[in-house]
């Protein structure tokens, strides 16, 4: 399934009615990259995997997340900007090349999974409906916080100096050469206040961008993103840009979701995505995740069908959530895929 001569909103139609009006995002992703031996200590995050031999480990999550029955794939941008890689030594050309081959592994993973499930079809996917789902790839694009990796994408504060002037042209050349490598989707992901929403969607206006996009706030409650801005006005700036095909919430406890689905509704009618945190929660004094007493990973996939019921349509998940997180979801919209 393809972008190519259709409009954003027509094309996301097609692929959730084609996906029997649900779809599946995949999960975490750093933490599965360290689980496969990836030293990901570096504020380049998950994109340092792209500067060194580890992409195949990039492939590899990609695939696993697939293999769980993941219709949607994000890229492993979400740290990955052209000021990060030349902060690092980096030229230009080679920063370009770096993100550009972020869309192009998960593309490639795409047609390895595509090859397996045609080859492998006795043995792999015996469910014929699930092996010939349609899969697209989402190009990540984090917030301006993500890139200054303080922790201010958690808290949304960029002070005062920063515009939306500012947070355009910060993002302008990465998400043109997001595009232009392939991806079927842009993914805002973890906005954490309307200033930055309101730049992407000058952005995508002013770029002339046609390629669909979503996206997707950080919150601190059922109400608000977690500057404090409301999720109704975010998502109203959402509603506003004609290539936003998707409105959502991720990076976000599970405990809030049933209540932000509710209120992203009021804002507008485009579909509603939401990808969770496991529900531990990030001690930064330590580096650490915790165990929380709110829903569990198995508790938040049992769920999906209440979030459904309040009118989301796309579920996956994000920080500490696993292919298996992702396999439960699979299942609990699909009923169970896999026959082994």
């Amino acid at each position: 399934m393809g972008f190519k001569g259709k409009k954003a909103s027509s094309f996301f139609r097609d692929f959730l009615d084609e996906c029997g009006g649900s779809a599946v995002i995949d999960g975490g992703f750093a933490t599965e990259l360290e689980r496969h031996g990836a030293d990901l200590n570096d504020q380049l995050w998950s994109a340092k995997c792209l500067v060194n031999s580890s992409s195949h480990l990039v492939r590899r999550v990609h695939l696993d997340y697939l293999e769980a029955g993941a219709n949607i794939i994000l890229t492993a941008s979400y740290q990955a900007t052209i000021q990060g890689f030349e902060a690092k030594g980096f030229s230009g050309e080679e920063s370009v090349t770096m993100l550009r081959r972020s869309v192009e592994i998960a593309l490639e993973a795409r047609e390895i999974y595509h090859d397996r499930c045609t080859k492998d079809s006795s043995d792999f996917m015996r469910n014929e409906r699930y092996r010939k789902r349609p899969i697209l790839v989402a190009a990540s694009v984090g917030s301006y916080g993500a890139y200054l990796a303080d922790g201010s994408e958690y808290v949304g504060d960029y002070g005062v100096a920063v515009t939306v002037q500012t947070l355009k042209d910060f993002h302008r050349e990465r998400v043109k050469i997001l595009v232009d490598a392939g991806a079927d989707l842009i993914a805002f992901e973890t906005i954490p206040n309307k200033l930055e929403a309101q730049a992407y969607a000058e952005l995508l206006d002013e770029e002339g961008i046609e390629t669909p996009a979503w996206f997707s706030f950080s919150c601190k409650d059922e109400s608000n993103v977690v500057s404090g801005d409301s999720i109704f006005e975010c998502a109203s700036i959402a509603d506003s840009c004609r290539q936003v095909v998707a409105v959502g919430v991720n990076c976000t406890a599970p405990r809030f979701i049933h209540g932000l689905i509710s209120s992203i509704k009021k804002a507008t009618s485009r579909p509603v995505l939401v990808y969770p945190n496991s529900g531990e929660t990030y001690i930064s004094e330590s580096n650490q995740w915790v165990k929380s007493s709110e829903l569990g990973e198995d508790d938040f996939v049992s769920y999906i069908g209440k979030w459904r019921d309040a009118g989301a349509s796309l579920f996956g998940g994000c920080c500490r959530t696993t292919p298996n997180t992702i396999r439960g979801i699979a299942e609990a919209i699909y009923g169970k895929v896999q026959d082994k």
